[in-house]
């Protein structure tokens, strides 16, 4: 493998490469859905086939084709010098792809889950993360660190946790967490082309959620980026505004549905989108307009995303706050294994419509 790395790294003067597929574009007759593993897994074609720098690397990546099969048919298409399986050792092919990417190259790392990284984050936070700005700005890191965060289904605490507040406290990072198809097609390519390292935050939940690739993405093609820091406002409202990201933004919607339809609040519902740098306009405009403000995230409440997003608010948008700030996160403790308490633990929908209502002063 080291080989293969030294010879990659040797040929790796910044070209572009013909697509192995040609997109055609015509006029749908209704909107093309696909799982958000298919978008990851047709970012990923798309950038390996448009830039020989980039390769993909990871445990089980290659020959069978991704533990979660975002990597799918990638092996065979591109070779085991671009998709590249390697040991159970994420400190040494992190550190294998940070030198890589110092050295000119685009890898992306696949963790089998970000709580693995931990393995590594020597690599992605005292290397990847400083190089640049203790070079001077001289030496650029272009690496893409990506894989399935947050919680699965009743595998314990050590595999269960959000790490969006860990990789958003570190300046040289940047941290996206996609939530439908538009997110992680555009964020992921939007990541490989930046020549800063970048953190993708997956739900490993979401992997197999069906969304409508929306009509500017499906003409875009491989040209769709999502710009990395700016918010999208999913659903506009007047009365409280719900700020999440990845996996909880569904939540989100559907308890703004039901918030309209039971309680006649209209919830405006804004999706990160980013971490880092996170969207402070968007958010405060909007609070500006509702004078209320709920956060929702599966990550801990103390120090967490929301607490940074309530933090921000108090700073800029304070006099325009009618009601308390409501954060909804997930309990603070580790996640239990039974799929019973499980539940009790995640936020869900009807915790989102509760804290809605009580910074509307309304009851239940």
């Amino acid at each position: 493998m080291l080989t293969r790395f030294v010879s990659l790294v040797r040929s790796s003067a910044p070209k572009a490469i013909a697509p192995r597929h040609a997109y055609h574009v015509a006029a749908p007759v209704q909107a093309v859905s696909m799982t958000v593993r298919d978008a990851l897994n047709q970012a990923l074609d798309e950038e390996l086939a448009r830039d020989s720098r980039v390769f993909l690397m990871g445990e089980e990546v290659g020959s069978y084709q991704g533990a979660y099969k975002v990597s799918k048919g990638l092996y065979q298409k591109y070779g085991p010098d671009r998709v590249v399986d390697t040991p159970i050792t994420e400190s040494g092919f992190t550190g294998l792809g940070v030198g890589a990417a110092l050295s000119g190259t685009r890898p992306v790392i696949e963790f089998m889950t970000w709580n693995f990284a931990l393995q590594a984050i020597d690599h992605i936070v005292n290397t990847a993360a400083k190089s640049r700005y203790m070079s001077g700005g001289l030496i650029e890191c272009p690496i893409t660190f990506r894989g399935p965060n947050g919680h699965p289904t009743a595998v314990g605490a050590q595999h269960s946790q959000c790490f969006a507040a860990w990789y958003g406290s570190l300046p040289g990072l940047k941290v996206v967490a996609p939530w439908n198809v538009d997110d992680a097609k555009g964020l992921l390519k939007a990541a490989i082309r930046d020549p800063n390292p970048v953190v993708v935050l997956e739900s490993e939940l979401a992997y197999n959620q069906t969304h409508p690739l929306s009509a500017e993405a499906e003409k875009a093609g491989a040209d769709w980026l999502i710009p990395i820091g700016k918010a999208k406002i999913e659903r506009e409202g007047k009365d409280v505004t719900i700020v999440s990201f990845s996996r909880l933004v569904g939540e989100c919607l559907i308890a703004a549905d039901k918030l309209q339809k039971e309680h006649g609040i209209s919830a405006e519902v804004i999706n990160l989108r980013t971490i880092r740098p996170i969207d402070r306009e968007t958010i405060i405009q909007s609070v500006k307009k509702t004078g209320r403000l709920v956060t929702a995230e599966e990550g801990f409440p103390q120090y967490g995303v929301g607490a940074e997003v309530t933090a921000l608010v108090q700073e800029a948008a304070f006099d325009y706050l009618d009601a308390p700030v409501e954060r909804i996160a997930c309990a603070d403790v580790p996640m239990p294994y039974s799929k019973a308490i499980e539940e009790l633990v995640i936020p869900q929908h009807p915790n989102i419509v509760n804290a809605a209502v009580r910074a509307c002063y309304r009851k239940k």
